[in-house]
């Protein structure tokens, strides 16, 4: 079965709990059509490069996922229909990444640098 990721962008007031509505709304999606959702991670609120339908933050969530194309359509159809999903985008790999992303690294490298950097204060 093709592999897939797939990333969200969620409106800024929504709150976590709603974002992970979403993700299981996604991922029951996704079960429905015969697939799977190996991960699921929230990448949290984060800063737009630019404004996208007056919001300069969203909230950013990545799925992995492992489904038929058919299946993917219909998420992307799902995703046109949400107001609270303000961007996605889903791309084909060839095999899904181990492990935590690279953005997840980065949060946990800038977590540790702002703790190091408090010890020396």
């Amino acid at each position: 079965m093709p592999l897939y990721e797939h990333v969200f962008l969620a409106r800024q007031d929504l709150s976590q709990a709603q974002v992970d509505a979403l993700a299981a709304n996604i991922t029951e999606i996704v079960e429905q059509g015969g697939g799977k959702v190996s991960k699921t991670e929230t990448w949290g609120l984060k800063s737009l490069a630019y404004k996208i339908d007056r919001n300069r933050k969203a909230h950013f969530v990545l799925l992995n996922l492992e489904c038929p194309g058919p299946v993917v359509a219909e998420l992307e159809r799902q995703n046109r229909i949400n107001e609270d999903v303000i961007r996605w985008l889903t791309v084909s790999v060839d095999k899904h990444e181990e492990g935590p992303s690279a953005q997840m690294r980065k949060n946990e490298r800038d977590r540790k640098r702002r703790e190091r950097d408090g010890e020396r204060i």
